[in-house]
């Protein structure tokens, strides 16, 4: 079994899928770290040095690192199922899920990480709530070609966590693990 957790930068695709991963007892992998860890740099370093196209060539390489990998939560960078097709390719190797997240959510998480994240950077907050809705919107179509799509409300992760355990896509796993 192996699970991707798709979503926009700060929907909590890591804080969800170290709980998801403890829960299922399965490991846990987030790609911005394993990334940063194989590259010996920060996401934003390299997005400074060699720019997004770059970046993005880099990450569908280091994510498909994870085919042999089996019990596994994997939480994807916000852009990742957007480009290389990426999203196809997740979809073939396991579980998808996407934490759908409301505008209003994510800008609430994100106003004050923009200079942890580099796509945010010297936004005001009109102008960063806009940034948002645009990705959003760019990225709903590749977001929503998941096999699960997880309305996160008001961001309980509690709740969330246990909409995901409620689909009982782990039971299918095992099924077609023993057939």
């Amino acid at each position: 079994m192996k699970i991707f957790l798709i979503g926009f930068m700060g929907c909590g695709k890591t804080f969800i899928g170290e709980r998801l991963a403890q829960q299922l007892n399965i490991s846990f992998i987030d790609m911005d770290e394993y990334l940063q860890q194989k590259e010996h740099q920060t996401i934003a370093q390299i997005f400074t040095q060699h720019g997004e196209a770059y970046f993005r060539r880099l990450e569908s390489e280091k994510l498909r690192e994870m085919a042999n990998k089996q019990n596994c939560v994997i939480a994807t960078g916000g852009g990742a199922p957007c480009f290389h097709d990426n999203m196809a390719w997740m979809n073939q190797q396991g579980i998808t899920i996407y934490l759908q997240s409301s505008v209003d959510l994510l800008f609430g998480r994100l106003k004050s990480e923009s200079e942890k994240r580099p796509v945010l950077g010297g936004r005001s907050d009109k102008e960063l709530k806009s940034f948002i809705a645009q990705k959003i919107k760019e990225r709903d179509a590749y977001y929503t070609q998941s096999h699960w799509i997880i309305p996160q409300g008001n961001g309980e992760a509690t709740t969330i966590l246990q909409q995901i355990m409620d689909l009982k896509f782990y039971e299918k796993a095992e099924i077609e693990k023993k057939n």
